[in-house]
């Protein structure tokens, strides 16, 4: 993921902030004190409150505000939720020992049962009160260094998977293993395995109240599996063909390559496979495939193989046309090729032609990237291409429109411009011209790559910004009925490196020359449509500014949203796009090989139909930047960053995409932002970037043989930045099974959500979202009750079973019900459809951190925290928070990162001297803040320091979006209700807290066993009196042990 540039390097020095690289070696130096009473490591920030003279920590404050107490009046919005909890992860440790003499519903030997059986599952009782568990040693631990380090050293001897089967053509590739990964495991110090944790929900008895009843510390902890992954990858790598279930997507990690894909490319919803349609129907889990094709690479891994096989192209299956893989076989001496995915045998070319051992593996396989790696790519002879490639031609589109000119938009847009063309390498790109070229290593967009500048208001202005001129030339189109481009392809677009003077100053001169022109109404759609006729010969990419709704010339649109459609069926109407020009306008696009980003403002959150002008980069495999109550002094830096994203990040046109899978199975469905004409036709995209995700949906066809694997293979045709035509081939190999308990062991937990996420959100513009809502919440008691059903012989009916991999699951869609998209209540139809297209195109890394944010308090940070380990080199990472008010402390400071903004949260009590230390002098109450404010200042204070680094760790694994920071002071900002929002385990967004929501789904769950269950009753809709009453009697007797 390309870095942004206002965040500096991990700092291990906080002498000169600004020049210690990342991962130096170096013991810290001395810190600047902070002010006086302060003490960094021994005591938190949060015990520190204002007005406290001297013994500052353990006195009660003036006014009578204590830490952990309770103020005399109630601050802020929040309702009071009892004294505030430091958080516990759950101490796996406390959990075991209680266990001991724990009666589960009423049996009091299934916690210390022994036996296999106890270490597939956890299983959760919500009949038998217990003790509160034991506080959680929160220990980071050290890091080993993996950066560009051997990757065989790395590996410990035992095999991951012992006591598994291997299919034959998954032992190909014998090599050493780590340690699979078990948060519940690490923590006990136990060997690695399937082992899996046992957990209760201390239910206490009392009043029917859910949330007071059932001890958030025993439910499963997303915040401790993420913890817990990413110190675990910190010093181990994942092994493709070794490891079969793959981290959390939110964790960053380096894979090897054996020839199975790294998760970063491809996720299997089962990485074991059901064989038969029957098996996988009574898991209720979908068979599916997230794919990520040109995901970006950690520091430390190999880049993708870039083979060429000359004129030929690259050897294919001639039945079913997949590509050469390191799953396929070879056969009679090396003459026969059989396809892994249809068992055809082909004729081996003369040109491909190796002998094989005696084993049947040939000779020069280790010389053969494409037989021993799982994503590789192929250069394309003239027959893939559909016309001439060439370097991506970038075409700026900028509204200078009244609005975006007065609102700071257009100079927001202007310097991101800059930003991403030149950045902070001004003088490294002065100094590096050899013989008038500036080589590739000091581009920010690779050579061959041109740019071009087209501004629109009422009428169109195109700019020649050729080098032979001193400055560019504009020259003005304002036919807008039937529009042309008046300069040809060289005058249009430039090598933005030899026009550089002229690019800087035009983007420097348009805020001031529109500054006196108010033309209020653009017209859009006939701007992007010479903006595509300027393209069509070579495609390219289009990124466009917008700043007020288009109503002005062709394709003027109009307010739709009136809020009388929200909250009912037709509200599906407001999501969709019935503009006949702008839908034949989005075919044309991909069909000329073009993309369109989009960056629209909403000052003052105006309407601005995004579902109309958002459907081009929909189709067109672009994206939307949605920038909300847009201000420009608070929101011109993610503007500028994410423009500079946009360019920087790995980016193909002209593509066109293909899924293969094995015999037995068959594409049912795709889900992302792509054109398809016809069901089973290729996916067709004019532009495709790094951050791009796609879903595939499997079923069966026929039924899949337990002995052989099962195969999968995304071919991506598409031409470089640079370019070249290619095709990316990525392979991703499973088990196939016939038992279904077999099947609940290789669960990838992150690309369940995924695929659910993304065909929820197409059915946004087919069925109204109260229906979505409910199909969810059946899908997740299918899934639960599916694995009930297959453990029904081990435990009491009362017990909450969860499968080991699925543990978080429900907190995951209870997170997507409660996203902007699918939320119950009133929501501008903008946001909703926003956020539907985002989840759409989501990678599993950006959709977990969107539907469970992190949490880092500030104010008790470890002295070690954000800083290189002085042995290890490698960040120290400190331990996240669960979304819940309760864990927030009196007087605390949070970051707060959903992977699209990032909140500092203030408690009104916050320590004055925290403040000084984060924001510099005088800065000593929440008042002092600029409300503006988007960055923190570089100052020498070790907390300043420590938050800089670990924004930029954050920075560097989030997805498309910045990361800037926006002040949320308790009391004093409207995005403090942002906050409250992300809390994502409390009862908010029109939706039951965690702990409800696992009552319910465990009250459904056990329905579904007795067979009482109906289908409507799993969405939580209308219910009879009586029916509630029987449900109240049955959660009653589910808290007391009694079966009704």
């Amino acid at each position: 993921m390309s870095s942004y540039g206002h965040l500096p390097p991990y700092q291990a020095s906080t002498a000169d902030p600004r020049q210690t690289q990342p991962g130096a070696q170096q013991p810290r130096p001395p810190v600047t004190p902070g002010p006086t009473g302060y003490q960094q490591g021994g005591s938190p920030y949060a015990q520190n409150t204002p007005n406290v003279q001297q013994n500052q920590y353990a006195q009660t404050p003036k006014n009578g505000y204590g830490y952990g107490g309770t103020p005399v009046e109630d601050q802020g919005y929040f309702p009071p939720q009892g004294q505030a909890l430091i958080d516990d992860p759950g101490s796996m440790e406390g959990l075991v020992s209680q266990m001991g003499g724990t009666g589960l519903g009423g049996d009091t030997a299934v916690a210390s049962r022994p036996g296999k059986k106890k270490n597939r599952h956890a299983y959760h009782n919500i009949d038998q009160p217990t003790v509160a568990a034991q506080a959680f040693n929160q220990s980071t631990g050290n890091a080993a260094q993996y950066v560009n380090q051997d990757p065989s050293q790395q590996m410990s001897a035992s095999h991951p998977y012992a006591g598994q089967p291997i299919t034959p053509a998954m032992s190909q590739f014998p090599a050493q293993a780590n340690p699979p990964f078990s948060p519940g495991l690490q923590s006990l110090g136990q060997s690695p395995g399937f082992g899996t944790s046992v957990q209760t929900i201390p239910t206490p008895s009392g009043p029917v109240s859910a949330q007071g009843q059932v001890d958030p510390e025993q439910i499963p902890s997303i915040p401790r599996v993420r913890n817990a992954a990413t110190q675990y990858y910190l010093e181990h790598v994942y092994s493709t063909m070794e490891h079969h279930i793959p981290p959390p997507g939110a964790v960053p990690f380096v894979a090897i390559d054996q020839g199975n894909s790294s998760p970063k490319f491809a996720r299997l919803t089962l990485n074991n496979i059901p064989s038969t349609s029957d098996s996988l129907s009574s898991t209720g889990l979908p068979l599916g495939l997230v794919l990520q094709p040109l995901a970006p690479l950690s520091a430390g891994e190999h880049p993708i193989p870039v083979l060429d096989f000359g004129e030929v192209g690259p050897p294919r299956c001639r039945r079913c046309r997949a590509y050469i893989n390191p799953f396929m076989t070879f056969r009679s001496g090396g003459n026969k090729l059989v396809c892994n995915m249809c068992t055809f045998p082909n004729d081996v070319s003369p040109e491909y032609f190796a002998p094989t051992d005696p084993t049947g593996i040939r000779v020069d396989r280790a010389q053969r990237p494409e037989l021993t790696t799982g994503t590789v790519e192929y250069l394309v002879p003239k027959e893939y291409w559909a016309k001439e490639p060439v370097g991506l031609r970038w075409l700026f589109v900028i509204d200078v429109s009244q609005d975006a000119v007065s609102k700071g938009f257009l100079a927001a847009f202007c310097d991101g411009i800059l930003a991403a063309l030149y950045g902070e390498d001004e003088e490294k790109l002065d100094g590096a011209e050899i013989n008038g070229e500036v080589p590739g290593e000091s581009r920010n967009i690779p050579v061959g790559s041109k740019v071009g500048i087209v501004t629109f208001d009422k009428a169109m202005h195109f700019y020649n910004c050729s080098d032979k001129l001193e400055q560019a030339q504009m020259l003005v189109m304002s036919d807008i009925e039937d529009p042309f481009v008046p300069l040809g392809s060289d005058g249009l677009f430039v090598d933005p490196y030899k026009s550089k003077s002229v690019i800087t100053s035009l983007l420097a001169q348009l805020p001031k020359l529109f500054s006196h022109v108010k033309n209020p109404e653009p017209a859009l759609l006939p701007t992007l449509e010479s903006a595509v006729s300027a393209l069509s010969a070579t495609g390219g990419k289009i990124v466009c500014s917008l700043a007020s709704l288009p109503t002005w010339g062709p394709g003027r649109l109009f307010l739709r949203d009136k809020n009388d459609l929200h909250g009912i069926e037709t509200e599906k109407k407001l999501f969709q796009t019935d503009n006949p020009g702008f839908k034949k306008l989005a075919g044309k696009m991909v069909e000329s090989g073009v993309g369109i980003d989009f960056f629209i403002a909403a000052p003052a959150g105006r309407y601005m139909d995004v579902a109309t002008i958002g459907h081009l980069s929909a189709v067109s495999g672009g994206e939307t930047y949605f920038y909300p109550n847009y201000v420009a002094p608070r929101d011109s830096l993610q503007v500028s960053l994410e423009i500079k994203h946009t360019v920087t990040r790995e980016t193909g046109y002209q593509a066109l995409m293909k899924v293969r899978c094995s015999n037995g199975l068959q594409v049912s469905s795709y889900h992302g932002n792509f054109l398809q004409h016809t069901f089973g036709a290729d996916l067709e995209f004019g532009v495709i970037d790094a951050d791009k995700a796609i879903g595939v949906m499997f079923s069966y066809d026929g039924k899949l043989d337990a002995k052989l694997d099962a195969h999968f293979q995304c071919a991506l045709l598409y031409t470089t930045a640079s370019g070249e035509r290619r095709v990316r081939c990525t392979n991703t190999v499973a088990g196939v099974s016939e038992h279904a308990a077999e099947i609940m062991k290789f669960i990838d937990q992150e690309a369940v959500v995924n695929v659910i996420a993304k065909e929820a959100a197409t059915r946004m513009t087919e069925r109204p979202l109260k229906d979505i809502r409910n199909v969810l919440t059946e899908k997740s008691i299918d899934i639960l009750a599916g694995y009930r059903k297959i453990k029904s012989d081990s435990h009491p009916p009362g017990q909450l079973v969860l499968p080991e991999n699925l543990k978080e699951f429900s907190m995951y869609i209870l997170g997507l019900t409660k996203t902007r998209a699918f939320k119950a209540g009133h929501e501008p139809s903008d946001r909703r459809t926003h956020t539907m297209r985002q989840l759409k195109s989501m990678s599993p890394v950006e959709l977990e951190l969107f539907l469970y944010p992190r949490i880092l308090p500030l104010h008790s940070l470890p002295a070690e925290s954000g800083f290189p380990d002085a042995n290890t080199g490698q960040l120290v990472v400190p331990p996240t928070i669960r979304a819940s008010f309760s864990r927030i402390e009196d007087g605390g400071a949070y970051l707060v990162d959903d992977g699209q903004i990032c909140l500092l949260w203030l408690h009104v009590h916050v320590s004055p001297n925290l403040l000084e230390d984060l924001f510099g002098a005088g800065k000593s109450s929440l008042q002092s803040l600029d409300p503006m404010l988007n960055s923190l200042p570089i100052l020498e204070t070790h907390l300043n320091a420590q938050v800089r680094n670990l924004l930029a760790y954050w920075g560097s694994n989030r997805g498309s979006k910045a990361i800037r920071i926006q002040l949320a002071r308790q009391g004093l900002d409207g995005s403090e209700y942002e906050f409250a929002r992300m809390l994502v385990e409390d009862r908010n967004n029109e939706a039951q807290s965690y702990v409800d929501w696992l009552v319910n789904l465990h009250r459904h769950i056990q329905m579904e066993l007795s067979g009482q269950r109906r289908r409507e009753d799993g969405g939580g809709g209308g219910m009879s009196t009586m029916g509630m009453e029987n449900a109240m009697a049955g959660i009653t007797s589910l808290w007391t042990g009694k079966e009704g």
